[in-house]
């Protein structure tokens, strides 16, 4: 395509957004700033102590972008190979809590094959521009052949756990399995090693890095700061998207349990919604709004949603709050809706905007704030 035609859309996508903001919400009137634009499918943000943001594509590619979210032309390099196949590809990156002392970065990605590949943690020293000392410190096993349903959400605990959210890979039956990672959370220490006091360390037959069963595909995996506890959200089969708190040990459900219905016939799937000894959702979407990125609002220019959830929503091109009493959900607010197309990350800066990604092909960077009053 001749530059001029390239240029031309990129203005006309620039009025576009500026000529429909500010976007109304119940609280603030929200102005969107796209920071960065060309993105391939870019899938998860990170900031680093000193203002940079590291920022990963799908197909495999680690960007660095300054304060201002201008992207580094230079990519990262030594970032492992990826199998970008369908759902597959580069997923989370995320600093370790010292990186200022350490420089050390996460990624989780699907490894592997296209035949046969699982999500796994890779561990390395970011260095300029390249990764150095690249270990990797789990892998999903068994492996698949399946192309969706990876998960793959990193995030440290108050205590500097690791855990990383997993899908069932498209396998129903494996996210009740004792013995495979398949639709779990897992908790691990720094190195990848397991933490002795693991629910099912010791116990014959169960994969020790296991801190819970049942979920369907996690996509979300946030820390509530005022309580601690480690919040998931997962996708359901035609309907019953969740909203989860995490406790060690705990069962989910899936697929003995859901509020999600079968592909096109819409057929109940299980047992029913409710079981003995199985988890309920603090919150379900009928029908879906495919979840995808979760973080905890803290900060001053949205000073009203303090302590409230926000999620992306893929199918539901939107962001969701959600206000919480406690560990309930007790109001949800649905804005910028068909605004940016399909949202994939959220997160909150150190200066206490929302940042977005969106998962196309010329996917964007978007900074949201309170837009000013007169």
């Amino acid at each position: 395509m001749p530059l001029r035609f390239i240029l031309a859309a990129l203005l006309l996508g620039l009025a576009g957004l500026a000529s429909a903001n500010p976007y109304p919400s119940q609280l603030y009137p929200l102005q969107l700033t796209a920071l960065a634009r060309g993105l391939n499918h870019p899938w998860s943000l990170a900031f680093l102590p000193d203002g940079r943001m590291l920022l990963t594509e799908r197909a495999g590619r680690l960007r660095l972008l300054d304060a201002q979210g201008r992207i580094d032309p230079q990519a990262v390099s030594g970032v492992p190979a990826v199998v970008a196949v369908g759902q597959g590809g580069l997923f989370d990156v995320l600093p370790h809590p010292r990186f200022a002392d350490n420089h050390l970065i996460y990624l989780s990605y699907a490894g592997g094959t296209p035949e046969a590949s699982s999500t796994e943690i890779a561990r390395a020293q970011l260095d300029g521009h390249a990764l150095r000392d690249l270990k990797v410190i789990f892998r999903q096993l068994p492996r698949s052949d399946s192309d969706h349903h990876y998960g793959g959400r990193l995030l440290f605990d108050r205590a500097g756990k690791l855990y990383l959210s997993l899908g069932d890979r498209g396998e129903d039956a494996r996210a009740q399995r004792h013995n495979d990672h398949a639709g779990s959370v897992i908790r691990l220490n720094d190195d990848g090693s397991v933490p002795p006091d693991n629910p099912w360390v010791g116990h014959s037959g169960w994969k020790p890095e296991k801190f819970t069963l049942g979920h369907r595909n996690q996509q979300g995996m946030a820390l509530n700061p005022r309580s601690g506890a480690i919040w998931t959200h997962e996708h359901g089969p035609q309907g019953g998207d969740e909203v989860n708190v995490i406790r060690a040990g705990a069962n989910y459900g899936w697929p003995v349990i859901t509020y999600g219905k079968t592909y096109g016939l819409g057929l109940p799937i299980g047992e029913g919604t409710h079981k003995a000894g199985m988890e309920q959702p603090r919150k379900v979407w009928v029908p879906s709004i495919a979840p995808s990125g979760m973080a905890f609002y803290q900060g001053k220019p949205f000073a009203h949603w303090q302590g409230d959830l926000l999620i992306g929503a893929l199918k539901g091109e939107m962001l969701v709050r959600l206000k919480l009493d406690g560990d309930k959900v007790v109001a949800e607010e649905r804005m910028l809706k068909g605004a940016l197309g399909r949202i994939r990350d959220v997160r909150v800066g150190p200066d206490g905007l929302v940042y977005l990604l969106t998962d196309e092909d010329d996917g964007q960077l978007v900074r949201v704030s309170p837009a000013p009053t007169r």
